[in-house]
């Protein structure tokens, strides 16, 4: 597989995230059929040119959390697209039980 393959795979599971829905980086890489790839799909995220309609916002860490600095402008405006989703956050956290999409 091209990294032009992977990418497009990556993209694709991240258009299919429905609303009210997050995915975490690794996860998105198994779907992808990279498993083990999850620092790959950060990569392609951070390559997303700016307006892309990709719902990049819906791909969390691991843990639950938002990966950029916490109270940062792209923290914040990830946590306020989630949120406008429904999606709640308990200490800057999410529900992973509630709210994680494992595919169609």
């Amino acid at each position: 597989m091209t990294n032009d393959e992977k990418r497009d795979a990556i993209l694709l599971v991240i258009a299919s995230i429905p609303k009210g829905k997050v995915a975490t980086y690794g996860s998105v890489a198994e779907m992808a059929s990279l498993k083990g790839h999850a620092r790959f799909v950060g990569s392609i995220l951070k390559k997303l040119p700016s307006g892309s309609k990709i719902p990049w916002f819906r791909v969390i860490n691991s843990q639950g959390k938002i990966s950029f600095p916490e109270n940062g402008e792209k923290f914040c405006e990830q946590k306020y697209r989630l949120e406008s989703e429904g999606i709640l956050f308990k200490n800057n956290k999410i529900n992973l039980k509630k709210y994680l999409w494992i595919g169609n």
